[in-house]
């Protein structure tokens, strides 16, 4: 489900609910959103740019988000835990 959709970034949530409080949360940032997935996202807003409507747009096996803006994009998964940096082992990875 699409959580936050413009030109430059995707927030995605993997399940049936709108909310970035329980399950899955990808944030993909640095690409060129596809200009359909933009417009069905805006569909369901208001003037205000609030959620007119009671459904958010749905992102499907194998359907094309959008291209990579530069030679890399920005890719952040989150779940219910807070966002943590693998590069700083010193503050919370027990890896070997």
């Amino acid at each position: 489900m699409v959580l936050y959709a413009d030109e430059d970034e995707v927030t995605l949530t993997y399940g049936d609910r709108d909310s970035v409080v329980n399950g899955y949360v990808v944030y993909l940032m640095n690409i060129c959103t596809d200009p359909n997935l933009v417009a069905r996202y805006h569909q369901q807003l208001d003037g205000s740019g609030r959620r007119a409507m009671g459904s958010l747009p749905v992102v499907r096996n194998n359907e094309r988000i959008g291209i990579a803006r530069y030679n890399y994009v920005t890719v952040a998964i989150r779940d219910v835990g807070p966002f943590l940096d693998p590069r700083s082992r010193k503050d919370w990875w027990q890896g070997y």
